[in-house]
């Protein structure tokens, strides 16, 4: 056997772990209640020790949330904020830049179902995973502000502006993946959920420009 295909084999198999403890987290959770559901009790029903489990995940709420929304590569981001407008808007480029993650998970629809059975059954729960939109919210802000000062330099003499434009813009662009994210949870798969989230965008970009 080769060492890539060692490898790969190996990555695999973390894949499928890490994915069985959130799945097992998810079940036991709807079952009980977040409280009520130790680490102890995650790792026997997915046959790993607790040790093992902490590999994976730094706490039984991590393991809960998964995959939130990620930032693509540095590559990615770099080729975004020096895109320039050309002919593509703003909107359709920050799409682009987000697509390559979303297309992570419309691979596990199954597994972002049952999360999503178990935030809409407790709300304290869905606000430990919104919290974590709020670590992605900034990240965005981030990339924005320094797309904004790449397009429109003089725009760093009111930084409060510019922080304001750049949180503006993300929160807007977490509010339609949400929206894509939920048409393709209720759907019957058939389209995935970057298209999905790709015709939010895009029905969000013409109600703005029907409001001009």
């Amino acid at each position: 056997m080769s060492e890539a295909h060692e490898l790969g084999l190996r990555e695999r198999k973390r894949q499928e772990t890490r994915r069985a403890i959130q799945v097992a987290v998810l079940r036991l959770v709807r079952q009980r209640g977040l409280d009520k559901v130790t680490v102890e009790d995650v790792s026997r029903m997915v046959n790993v020790s607790p040790r093992t489990f902490f590999n994976y995940f730094p706490s039984k709420s991590a393991a809960f949330i998964g995959e939130a929304p990620g930032i693509p590569s540095d590559a990615d981001i770099e080729a975004f904020v020096h895109a320039g407008g050309g002919t593509e808007s703003l909107v359709s480029q920050l799409m682009g830049l987000l697509e390559s993650n979303l297309r992570r998970t419309e691979a596990d629809r199954e597994l972002y179902q049952l999360r999503l059975e178990v935030m809409r059954e407790n709300s304290y729960l869905f606000g430990i995973y919104m919290a974590t939109m709020r670590d992605f919210e900034q990240d965005l802000e981030r990339i924005l502000i320094r797309r904004f000062l790449v397009d429109r330099p003089e725009l760093a003499s009111d930084r409060q502006g510019l922080e304001n434009r750049a949180r503006l813009y993300a929160l807007v662009a977490t509010a339609t993946i949400r929206h894509g994210w939920l048409r393709w949870a209720n759907s019957d798969g058939t389209i995935p959920l970057s298209q999905h989230v790709r015709s939010s965008f895009d029905e969000m970009y013409e109600m703005t420009r029907r409001s001009d």
